[in-house]
């Protein structure tokens, strides 16, 4: 396992996208490709990032999203096809394994399954090299340590530690941060972003005196990449 200090991006909110580190994360997946798959299986496709940024011929494009407000958002090109499914459901594999794939990714999607480990037995079983990116609890450190609350993600080495089960894989830690011109804009983009999950874990009080007191102009991230072979 190697771990790496990144700066990923120092753009503030306003000058990039909501899902900036979600797609430099997708983009540091396909970079590091060693190869150039002709069928793809993208587990938490979204609105297609990942897909917009392969830049070789893609003959066959799987993408998985339980989110059916962003598969209407997906490129829908003749070499795409496009399924309505959840990771934490053991039957989308089972469906899934219809098809033979030359790699699966997962970007910034596999830190919310409810159990990971049975994610990954089930992914092993496809029997195809992978390239997963993974947040875990060292994404916010120093927002979760000032707020006084547990951190939502797995930590990277219970992440690794779970994935040595099933996959012949290397490992990267990566930890990088992402600048903001104010707290509220920080804020903000952790609310609309999707970094968070969604979930809630400080009501509205807590939250504003998180904001006057927060020491910081940025946020941190921390992602397992994993890349396995067969």
């Amino acid at each position: 396992m190697s771990s790496a200090c990144h700066e990923f991006s120092r753009y503030a909110a306003e000058y990039g996208s909501r899902n900036v580190i979600q797609r430099l994360v997708a983009q540091k997946l396909i970079s590091s490709t060693p190869d150039q798959p002709k069928c793809i299986l993208d587990l938490g496709c979204g609105n297609g990032t990942l897909y917009s940024l392969i830049d070789w011929e893609c003959d066959h494009f799987v993408g998985v999203d339980f989110s059916e407000q962003m598969l209407e958002h997906h490129p829908k090109l003749e070499n795409v096809e496009l399924i309505l499914g959840n990771f934490n459901n053991p039957e989308l594999f089972e469906r899934l394994s219809d098809k033979t794939y030359d790699r699966i990714y997962s970007a910034s999607a596999l830190q919310w399954s409810d159990d990971l480990e049975s994610v990954f037995k089930s992914l092993s079983s496809l029997n195809t090299p992978m390239s997963l990116a993974i947040f875990s609890s060292g994404t916010f450190k120093t927002l979760h340590e000032c707020a006084g609350v547990t951190p939502l993600l797995r930590s990277s080495e219970e992440v690794i530690s779970i994935a040595e089960k099933y996959f012949n894989a290397q490992f990267e830690v990566l930890h990088t941060t992402l600048e903001f011109d104010s707290v509220r804009e920080m804020f903000r983009y952790i609310k609309r972003s999707g970094v968070s999950g969604g979930r809630r874990v400080l009501d509205f009080s807590q939250t504003k005196r998180l904001m006057e007191t927060y020491p910081l102009n940025y946020l941190e991230f921390e992602i397992v990449f994993i890349t396995s072979i067969v």
